[in-house]
């Protein structure tokens, strides 16, 4: 259920930022993961801030935006601990390198990453720095990242609560249901994130994209594995976060 109290909204972000982020945050035992993921959003503000916080400063510094952006992605994976690149790679290479269902889950919990995995981590870095070197300005940069990191991270519960787990263990089993409201708050907020930051023209096109995005991955991973896995959520943000971010970058560059 969502929260009703003050400091029961607090214990939710901070769940939430434990889990997706390396911050120093304390957990509260009172609240649970399911119901907290409304504010999955939330922790998306955080790494977008100081993603866009690092791109400021390098500007700042009079370095070019191709570094600002290096220097930006490099800050975002090392708050978060790499964790939905870390999906990513395992979710290609499962879906790429495995003939059964099985076998595509086992090499989804292989710590060893393979050719499938690891062009699939190039093209996501190499398009995320590609969109955020064209904005090239510090404050799109900021608007990008939070809209980006708010938008995929909304994602995330959207696939837990609508398509069953894979496996009877792992992180995606073991979550809990996911109540409809959370996953219905966890959407406003990053609507709301989005038009603030990027406009209204942007957020239809987001919402459009990460729709479809949805259907596909969902039918993907029903086809490949039979549902989702904590890798499949990893790679669900990832691909939203690329998509916000070049539908920034058409927009206004």
């Amino acid at each position: 259920m969502l929260p009703s109290r003050p400091q029961d909204i607090v214990a939710d972000i901070a769940l939430c930022l434990a889990f997706y982020t390396r911050l120093p945050v304390s957990v509260s035992g009172e609240r649970n993961f399911a119901d907290a993921q409304w504010a999955a959003p939330v922790t998306g503000v955080a790494v977008g801030l100081i993603g866009g916080l690092v791109f400021f400063v390098a500007d700042l510094f009079g370095l070019p935006a191709t570094i600002a952006a290096a220097l930006a992605i490099a800050s975002t994976l090392t708050v978060t601990g790499a964790l939905h690149e870390d999906g990513l790679s395992d979710t290609a290479d499962g879906f790429g390198g495995g003939e059964t269902r099985e076998r595509k889950l086992e090499i989804m919990r292989d710590s060893r990453i393979g050719t499938f995995g690891a062009a699939a981590l190039i093209f996501s870095i190499l398009l995320r720095w590609s969109a955020l070197a064209a904005l090239a300005t510090p404050w799109l940069v900021f608007c990008a990242l939070i809209a980006a990191h708010a938008a995929s991270r909304a994602m995330m519960p959207v696939f837990l609560r609508a398509v069953a787990p894979a496996r009877t263990d792992g992180l995606a089993a073991n979550a809990g249901a996911i109540p409809d409201v959370a996953v219905y708050l966890a959407g406003a907020i990053a609507a709301v994130l989005l038009l603030l930051t990027l406009g209204f023209t942007a957020t239809v096109l987001s919402a459009v994209a990460l729709g479809l995005l949805f259907f596909v991955m969902r039918r993907l991973c029903e086809r490949q594995i039979g549902g989702q896995t904590g890798d499949v959520l990893g790679a669900v943000e990832q691909l939203s976060e690329i998509a916000v971010l070049l539908i920034a970058c058409a927009i206004f560059t």
